[in-house]
């Protein structure tokens, strides 16, 4: 299956809008990107795709990376050096464990809009939203080609 068929069209809505309601939150940027296969550690590609996104290139490094492989039911989530040099190590844990607790019932759009939710709130407290933020990497979901 192609990644960007995955979804509905509605089931995309309620991902974006969670980046946007999370945003709201923190001026930390999230991005949501989806792929049929991985064939390598799920953390590794996640570090690519970052890479490829430029999700690294916001000014306080403050973005971050949910990843999925639909196919291989692989799953990451990636924070960039200003968030991880200010969180503690166990950071998202909770937020993974309550996505993957939702991907278990196959309601994977459902936890992956809670997730960045609660990723919003959290990142809150170190990366409080600005009034002058600027949205510097796009809410919507991106696709590979697999």
């Amino acid at each position: 299956m192609k990644p960007s068929l995955f979804f509905t069209e509605e089931q995309k809505r309620l991902i974006t809008d969670a980046v946007k309601e999370a945003e709201l939150n923190t001026s930390g940027e999230i991005r949501v990107h989806i792929e049929s296969n991985c064939k390598e550690d799920a953390l590794d590609r996640a570090a690519y795709i970052f890479e490829k996104l430029a999700i690294h290139k916001t000014e306080l490094r403050n973005g971050v990376l949910f990843y999925l492989s639909i196919n291989d039911k692989k799953f990451a989530i990636l924070g960039d050096a200003g968030i991880n040099a200010v969180t503690p190590e166990n950071f998202w844990e909770e937020i993974k464990e309550t996505i993957i607790n939702y991907f278990k019932k196959n309601e994977f759009d459902v936890g992956l809009s809670e997730g960045i939710k609660m990723a919003g709130q959290a990142l809150k407290k170190y990366f409080p939203y600005q009034k002058d933020d600027v949205n510097e990497l796009s809410d919507e979901i991106s696709f590979g080609k697999n």
